[in-house]
């Protein structure tokens, strides 16, 4: 290769890396530019996931997901857009702009992490074990031979397959069960709830859940009952983006910090919950 040549070479390198490093860093704050510009976030949340969110009695979206969504847009200076897609479209990532963000309760994996991004821890979550009223299991160990509701695709559903994908320096230590369960999987998290309040052992017999989704369960009416002092396991939740904007989570880990920081965040747990959820402690 002759010196004119080499000179060329490395000269339409270089140009080619600068184009490279311009188109990233437009993509880069392509999110928090749009919302900076349209004043709106568009979030994806679930429409039926009490009290998480779900939609009330006027036919409007409520819940803790709601109250901390419409927070982060106050603090960021916007207007919310609500979406509720499949929950399976938000975790499957290459969201193509559609939406923003989302408040969807989402436990961070590492097969979610491949997706989508979690640029905050806004609160924990217990998972307890749910048996009809009638049932007369006072321990997990009571279980063995019964099936098991558990909504499939979810940490639940991995607890159950002892095949748990969270960050175990995130989450204090648990006990999988030391048998192998029956189960029968449900797409959402009340559908195993609707099939216990049928009777002790018609369908199934117990449901692993949410200690919040259980707590709501029962304050409507449903007649089941928790296993007393015993926690299946604790896990973080977090706000999740789609890949490819750092500022943008940058931002989004900043504001949900100031929430922490000046109590709000623990405020609309308490108000939703009972209690707050904002901490790494058993509820």
């Amino acid at each position: 290769m002759t010196n004119k040549a080499f000179i060329r070479t490395v000269g339409k390198m270089a140009l080619a890396a600068a184009i490279s490093a311009i188109s990233i860093s437009a993509i880069a704050g392509v999110v928090l530019d749009r919302v900076e510009k349209t004043k709106q976030l568009v979030v994806t949340v679930s429409a039926k996931w009490p009290p998480h969110a779900f939609l009330n009695d006027k036919h409007e979206l409520a819940g803790f997901d709601i109250d901390a969504a419409n927070e982060i847009a106050k603090r960021m200076g916007v207007k919310v857009k609500f979406e509720t897609p499949d929950f399976k479209l938000v975790t499957g990532g290459h969201w193509n702009n559609r939406w923003d963000l989302a408040v969807f309760s989402i436990t961070p994996t590492k097969a979610r992490a491949r997706n989508i991004n979690f640029p905050a821890i806004y609160y924990y979550s217990s998972y307890v074990f749910v048996v009809h009223k009638d049932s007369k299991a006072k321990t997990r160990e009571d279980l063995k031979n019964v099936t098991f509701g558990v909504e499939g695709d979810t940490t639940a559903d991995d607890y159950m397959h002892h095949a748990m994908q969270l960050d175990m320096s995130t989450v204090p230590p648990f006990k999988y069960l030391d048998f192998t369960p029956k189960m029968i999987t449900y797409k959402s998290s009340m559908l195993p709830f609707e099939d216990l309040r049928l009777g002790d052992g018609v369908r199934i017999g117990a449901v692993i859940a949410e200690k919040a989704t259980a707590e709501n369960a029962i304050k409507h009416g449903y007649p089941v009952k928790m296993i007393p002092n015993d926690t299946a396991f604790l896990e973080p939740v977090a706000i999740v983006t789609d890949k490819g904007d750092p500022e943008f989570d940058k931002k989004i880990a900043t504001v949900v910090d100031s929430m922490k920081k000046d109590g709000t965040l623990k405020a609309i747990s308490e108000k939703w919950y009972g209690a707050d959820y904002t901490q790494a402690t058993p509820q």
